[in-house]
């Protein structure tokens, strides 16, 4: 009896499988917008990153900061923290902003974090295995001028089967040397959902 049971088990799994549908996966163009879930998505990330820089870069900061040192200035994009309660990978979306300022070619970006750290690395070994005349020497790093940092929010609105998403991304830039505020900017996103 329990081999029949076994046997009918497997023949019922092996006709369900075979009936499935087959995946399909196809290629489509990255500046696409495909929202599946209706959670933030790379569209979002670059949308925001675009303008938020666009709105940034507006602003009097940068000309008085040019006015002054007769020079653009330099900006490193520091933490943006994540304060939904989504997985979101704030690198991407840090690299999205960082495009963005270097494609304006208004501002210079410096490396930070991991990525610093990881040339300061090489740097160091350098030091010991390149030759003289192709040896990066040490304390040439540019200092940055402003750093950019923030947050990423949303508000879950739900009710049976439909659900609103407010996402609110802040972000502030700060001139390093005296620590003052010359920007803050937001963004909203709202997306309704139904299923």
């Amino acid at each position: 009896m329990k081999k029949i049971f076994l046997l009918g088990s497997l023949f019922s799994m092996f006709i369900f499988n075979s009936c499935s549908p087959a995946r399909k996966v196809e290629r489509v163009d990255p500046n696409q917008v495909i929202d599946l879930s209706g959670r933030w998505n790379d569209t979002d990330s670059k949308l925001v990153a675009n303008e938020m820089i666009k709105d940034v870069l507006e602003r009097p900061w940068r000309s008085n900061f040019e006015t002054k040192h007769g020079k653009k200035p330099t900006v490193i994009v520091g933490q943006i923290r994540n304060k939904t309660s989504e997985h979101i990978d704030a690198g991407t979306f840090i690299k999205n902003i960082e495009k963005a300022f270097i494609n304006t070619g208004t501002v210079s970006v410096v490396q930070s974090g991991e990525e610093r750290n990881e040339i300061r690395d090489e740097r160091s070994d350098q030091q010991t295995f390149a030759s003289e005349e192709t040896r990066k020497k040490w304390a040439k790093e540019k200092g940055a001028d402003f750093m950019l940092n923030g947050v990423i929010m949303s508000i879950v609105d739900q009710y049976k089967n439909q659900k609103a998403i407010k996402y609110q991304i802040n972000l502030e830039l700060t001139d390093l040397e005296t620590n003052e505020k010359v920007w803050i900017g937001d963004k909203e996103i709202k997306k309704f959902i139904k299923n």
